[in-house]
C-alpha cells in the first residue's frame, strides 16, 4: 500500500484527522448560500472524507456524490449523508467506479494536492470528463511544503487544468503553507 495511503487509512482508523473540522468551509457557504449562490444541480465532492460538505450541499437542495478511496470514511460518510451517492474509489479513475456527471459543482478540500504527481494528470482529465460545461470546480490546496506535506503550486494548478477550466479566483486562505482557494470553471471546448 502506498505511503500516502496507508496514511489516510491509519488517520480514519485512530481518528486523528485534522482536516476534517466537521463544518463546511465558508468558501462553500459563500457558494451555495452567497449572494452570488449557484443554483443548486449535481455535485461532486472529490475526496470526500466522512461526508461533512456531501451533507451539507444535500440539505441545500444538491443531488450529490462523494467519493473517497479510504473504505472507513466512506462508511462513516454514508451515516452522515445517507441521501448521497457515496463510493469507495480512486478520483483520478472515476470512470471505472461509475462516475459519469455531469457535475456543476466539483468540490475538491486537500485531495488533489495528496495526489501523486504521476496521477495528477489524470485526477484533472476525470474532472474535465464529468463536469459539464459551465461548471464550477472549487479547490483547496498546500502551496508551500512543510514537512512531509504535499503540494500543489498555484503554477502547477494553472499549468495542469488550464487547458479544461478557466481559473477565475485564486484566494488565499490562512498563511499557514500558502494555504489557496481556485474557483475554475469547465470551458466550453
Amino acid at each position: 500500500m502506498p505511503t500516502r495511503r496507508l496514511f489516510f487509512e491509519l488517520a480514519y482508523l485512530f481518528g486523528i484527522k485534522p482536516w476534517d473540522s466537521g463544518v463546511p468551509p465558508p468558501e462553500l457557504v459563500e457558494l451555495i448560500e452567497g449572494p452570488d449562490a449557484l443554483k443548486p444541480g449535481r455535485a461532486i465532492d472529490l475526496g470526500c472524507g466522512t461526508g461533512t460538505n456531501c451533507k451539507y450541499m444535500l440539505e441545500h437542495g444538491w443531488d450529490v456524490a462523494g467519493v473517497d478511496y479510504v473504505p472507513r470514511a466512506i462508511r462513516a460518510a454514508k451515516r452522515k449523508a445517507p441521501g448521497a451517492k457515496l463510493l469507495v474509489g480512486d478520483v483520478t479513475r472515476l470512470s471505472e467506479i461509475g462516475i459519469d456527471g455531469p457535475f456543476d459543482l466539483l468540490l475538491d478540500l486537500g485531495c488533489f494536492h495528496s495526489i501523486p504527481d504521476d496521477r495528477r494528470q489524470a485526477y484533472v482529465t476525470e474532472a474535465a470528463r464529468v463536469a459539464r460545461p459551465g461548471a464550477t470546480l472549487v479547490l483547496f490546496a498546500f502551496g508551500e511544503k512543510g514537512t512531509g506535506t504535499p503540494v500543489a503550486t498555484e503554477s502547477e494548478i494553472r499549468q495542469r487544468f488550464g487547458h479544461d477550466f478557466d481559473i477565475v479566483e485564486v484566494r488565499a486562505g490562512a498563511p499557514f503553507r500558502r494555504q489557496t482557494w481556485y474557483r475554475m470553471v469547465r470551458n466550453q471546448a
